[in-house]
């Protein structure tokens, strides 16, 4: 309509047996992804975008051409007064009973003239006297007329009684029906037809019957043999035959109306002189339509007692002296043998001619299906190499689907056993894939997949700012580490990177939680053993004894200001001195001997001995030695608090 410019009232029922098919039609809405398939132009034109582009419904100007209806085709009353009726694809799924019933259907619902459209894999089959072809590639049918009751559908006998059949109005509104009267010129005709005495039949161009009017029995017989088709020409009484043929032929060729008249036609032992008439049938309004169908008028002529005795005399008993007559009636039936075999001629060239195209056409028919033979070969040989490629390439899938089912499980296990907590989101900051032991920081569950990771309620206490610190990482590419709290008092080093892909794409970031707990705990640990020896330096620092610490080989690992005021050395030079340098040679064994008894654990008591100053002078000193053992209980060095006598 948009093409011509042309504004039609249409009107369009969509059927279909299933209502929540029907209920989905009826919203007219589709998703997004039918810009896909779908022009812009069409799509700006025929729908409206809801739901921020989400969705598209039909425009209203073409909704309201749509009425939806539950409709069982095989059981439900059909529409009537339709135009077109698509059918497509149901069809093959019906056996050949019930197409029966639903290509009459299909019939009754078509005004004259209307279109039926089947699927690609659909034809009318046996109806061709309902249906003719328009597109037989397209399966495309146009509504036939009936010229006889043979296959006319009755509604009653597939409907009860009662059923009220629907009426394809714009209104869709039913109305009381008043009585139809029929119109001057049908009445007239009605009448007519009750007092006109002559037989008539009505035939198609090869003479078949479709329908008789009056008393035509006085010009038919059944012929011998199987009956068959209802054939006039083979029907027709002595006399008759080669009249009508002659006749029928004509007609067909030139379209116009054939007489024949005086025609004796013997019944039983009488004669009976018949004026024949065959006359074309016009079968629609149009002018220039090519009627096949024609309509065979017999008139009989009323005939004497003397002409019905001379007939039935003359064709027993012709004499000598009537041989002028005889010959006269033979040079007649001579001429219309002649005739006869002329029409019989022309009729078997016609067919001569037909069966030569239709040859030609199986010739070319033959041609075209060797040359399609060759090529289904061709495709049969392409569809073994490609199937033998594709068995290839399935097997290469299979086998790289065991690597990745292979990896998948490696990389499992690989995250399962590391007990980091790790957590992997897109650039959305959804949850795209986890390990178990994030559950302890993040509580998440398996159908948590696909959510915003804000969502999901964390663990941590004193810590906000998880999504960002993600979106800040995303942003400037630069990796995040810092320690956070759980609720159960674990620690974690949490770590955001972002996540690269092989060609270095950014798709995300990766979220790690190493629990560092013992580490946190060992620090502290060590924080408070540090401020002990810082006390203890101090105590060391401001002690009024020299106090310093020796290995097992005399190597001197400390030495305290007070050292430095009794002895001379200071603390750096003491520390590259060997504790047998400030020992007197005499007293150098005893040494030896203290420090045998500190790996032995013995209590050893404040002893007097002498030591060496950095001047030469010896002092006397009151010593007290204490071995520093590991955790093994080994003695790894002893420290000396020495103080001098004076």
């Amino acid at each position: 309509m948009h093409k011509t410019q042309k504004n039609n009232t249409v009107q369009i029922f969509a059927t279909d047996i299933d209502p929540k098919a029907i209920a989905k039609a009826r919203a007219g809405i589709y998703p997004a992804d039918i810009v896909a398939d779908i022009s812009s132009e069409r799509l700006s034109y025929f729908f409206q975008p809801e739901s921020g582009g989400n969705t598209y419904r039909v425009n209203k100007n073409i909704r309201d051409m749509l009425i939806f209806s539950e409709q069982n085709l095989i059981k439900d009353p059909p529409f009537s007064k339709i135009d077109l009726v698509s059918c497509r694809n149901l069809l093959i799924y019906m056996n050949s009973e019930l197409q029966k019933k639903i290509f009459p259907l299909f019939h009754y619902a078509l005004n004259p003239g209307g279109i039926l459209f089947l699927g690609s894999s659909e034809t009318i089959g046996d109806y061709g006297n309902l249906f003719s072809v328009i597109d037989n590639k397209a399966n495309i049918y146009e509504r036939k007329e009936y010229f006889n009751n043979e296959h006319k559908i009755n509604i009653s006998k597939i409907f009860p009684v009662g059923t009220s059949i629907r009426t394809a109005t714009p209104q869709m509104v039913e109305k009381e029906v008043p009585p139809l009267k029929l119109p001057f010129k049908e009445l007239t005709e009605q009448t007519l037809l009750k007092y006109i005495a002559h037989a008539a039949t009505l035939v198609n161009d090869k003479g078949d019957l479709l329908y008789l009017h009056g008393q035509t029995g006085a010009y038919f017989e059944l012929p011998s043999g199987e009956p068959g088709i209802s054939n006039i020409i083979k029907m027709a009484r002595k006399g008759l035959q080669r009249a009508i043929s002659i006749a029928l032929h004509k007609a067909t060729q030139t379209k116009k109306t054939v007489h024949s008249s005086m025609l004796s036609v013997k019944i039983n032992k009488t004669f009976i002189n018949v004026n024949l008439v065959v006359i074309p049938v016009q079968t629609s309004l149009s002018k220039g339509d090519n009627s096949s169908l024609y309509l065979v008028i017999f008139k009989e002529i009323p005939i004497s007692e003397e002409q019905q005795k001379e007939l039935s005399w003359n064709e027993k008993n012709i004499s000598e002296s009537d041989a002028g007559i005889q010959i006269e009636t033979l040079t007649k039936e001579l001429q219309d043998q002649g005739e006869f075999l002329k029409t019989a001629n022309e009729k078997l060239e016609n067919s001569n001619e037909e069966l030569k195209s239709f040859s030609e056409e199986l010739q070319s028919v033959n041609e075209e299906l060797q040359s399609a033979n060759e090529e289904l070969e061709t495709s049969k040989e392409e569809l073994q190499s490609v199937n033998e490629e594709l068995s290839t390439v399935n097997t290469e899938l299979q086998i790289k689907v065991v690597d990745l089912s292979r990896s998948n499980n490696d990389m499992n296990n690989l995250l399962a056993g590391t007990d980091i907590g790790t957590v992997f989101v897109d650039q959305k900051l959804c949850i795209l894939r986890f390990t178990p032991a994030l559950t302890k920081v993040i509580y998440l569950l398996p159908n948590d997949l696909g959510r915003p990771l804000s969502h999901i309620a964390s663990n941590l206490v004193g810590y906000d700012n998880l999504k960002s610190d993600i979106q800040r990482t995303l942003d400037t590419l630069i990796p995040k580490e810092i320690e956070v709290q759980t609720i159960d008092g674990r620690w974690y080093m949490m770590r955001i990177q972002p996540y690269r892909t092989l060609e270095n794409i950014i798709e995300g970031a990766v979220i790690t939680f190493v629990d560092i707990t013992e580490i946190i705990k060992m620090r502290e640990t060590l924080s408070d053993a540090n401020q002990r020896l810082l006390h203890m330096a101090v105590i060391i620092r401001d002690a009024n004894d020299a106090i310093t610490m020796q290995d097992l080989d005399g190597e001197i690992l400390a030495w305290n200001p007070m050292a430095k005021k009794m002895y001379g050395w200071s603390e750096a030079e003491a520390l590259k001195m060997n504790v047998k340098e400030i020992i007197p040679q005499e007293l150098k064994n005893d040494n030896l001997k203290l420090i045998q008894k500190l790996a032995k654990h013995e209590v050893m008591e404040p002893y007097q001995t002498k030591r060496k100053t950095k001047s030469g002078s010896i002092i006397d000193i009151f010593l007290t030695a204490t071995a520093l053992v590991n955790e093994a209980g080994e003695m790894y060095a002893f420290a000396t608090t020495e103080r001098e006598i004076k």
